[in-house]
């Protein structure tokens, strides 16, 4: 069988109901960012275009009657911004060197550090020629690299046997024990980590505030106006603007709120904070947080204790809690390996990253194996 891979500048060339075909292929966990309804609320909101260094350009695997065979979400990137994976320095050596590192090509879930699958295919054997097509694009536009951000281990470990490079990062995550209540999980921690969390959470409602946990039609746009405000807040302090467009977030209230946990605090009838979270198979993603006012502990509360709650009523098996914050550790959240994998076309430039790599790695497991040492939970 001859097939091709070809690339399309909007999701809406693929069609929400070939997209969704492979999206939601039998023995995959449902992912909300893999959903055609995220990704094209990205694009119609102008979240993600070419005038903001995210280009898109999806890639499709066809037989020879053109009928597909499997998707590919994919970016051409003028900066590496948004990612939550850094390869500045790449980019810095590789220019210094007299090579162009910009446009690069990105399969990943924009603004979103979340680990899930990159090539959606309506069988394994294809997801080699979706992958190889990805490189012999990036080979004949003479674009550097192509990457493929926060895998899942198992399509990590086949794109190394393909000769991509491979690499792995850290992050925090909850995992369910098969808790009961939160009762049960904090039963589970030291003595001292126990009566931590039980102050914390006694005092981030202590003046007043009251928690309001949303989904699907108990959103309305008058949440989404106070919550874009707290985004807009924190969007400005860390990255010095905003990704997302206030118009996504209508989008998606609309077209995907069963797979939303909106988590809002209000105080005196006035929100002045609020989390997002999105709803997977098995799994709780926290996204964004903001607020308007100050109160001690209130972002521990809302981003990880009513994740936790949330993730124990519902019989999720875990919660990732996005990127960073070793002050997770102490809340339950142990480190975990995230993973991505890499295609440099310049021979001498892949081989001198691909060493990095390799030290990298070892470092980063060094490091988990240490941070493990700090586990909240009672020793075994």
């Amino acid at each position: 069988m001859v097939l091709s891979v070809r690339a399309v500048e909007s999701l809406s060339e693929i069609g929400e109901a070939t997209w969704q075909r492979f999206a939601n292929r039998e023995g995959s966990p449902r992912d909300p960012f893999l959903s055609y309804a995220f990704l094209s609320a990205l694009e119609q909101s102008g979240s993600v275009s070419a005038e903001v260094g995210w280009l898109p350009y999806h890639l499709v695997l066809e037989d020879e009657a053109k009928q597909p065979l499997g998707v590919m979400p994919l970016y051409l990137k003028g900066h590496s911004q948004g990612e939550y994976i850094f390869d500045y320095s790449w980019a810095d050596a590789f220019e210094r060197a007299g090579g162009r590192y910009y446009p690069k090509m990105l399969s990943a879930i924009p603004f979103t550090p979340a680990t899930g699958q990159r090539l959606l295919v309506a069988s394994s054997e294809h997801e080699s020629a979706l992958v190889a097509g990805a490189a012999q694009i990036a080979g004949e536009m003479n674009i550097s690299s192509v990457h493929l951000n926060f895998l899942d281990q198992a399509a990590w470990q086949r794109r190394g046997d393909e000769g991509w490079l491979l690499r792995t990062h850290k992050q925090y995550h909850w995992q369910n024990q098969g808790y009961k209540t939160f009762d049960d999980f904090l039963d589970c921690l030291s003595s001292k980590k126990r009566k931590n969390i039980k102050r914390e959470r006694r005092d981030a409602l202590a003046n007043d505030l009251e928690i309001q946990r949303l989904t699907g039609a108990e959103i309305t746009e008058a949440h989404w106006d106070a919550f874009y405000q707290f985004y807009i807040d924190t969007g400005s302090r860390k990255w010095g603007s905003a990704y997302l467009t206030r118009s996504f977030f209508s989008l998606i209230g609309a077209t995907m709120a069963e797979d939303i946990l909106l988590v809002m605090v209000r105080r005196d009838g006035r929100y002045i904070a609020g989390a997002i979270n999105f709803i997977g198979g098995d799994c709780l993603f926290g996204r964004n947080w903001g607020c308007i006012e100050h109160h001690p502990f209130l972002h521990f509360e809302v981003c990880y204790y009513q994740a936790i709650e949330f993730a124990i009523e519902h019989g999720l098996s875990r919660v990732e809690a996005g990127a960073q914050g070793e002050h997770k550790l102490a809340r339950g959240y142990m480190p975990s390996h995230t993973y991505s994998a890499h295609w440099i076309v310049h021979d001498g430039f892949r081989d001198a990253v691909g060493r990095y790599l390799e030290e990298e790695r070892t470092h980063i497991s060094e490091e988990i194996d240490y941070l493990e040492q700090f586990s909240p939970f009672k020793a075994s």
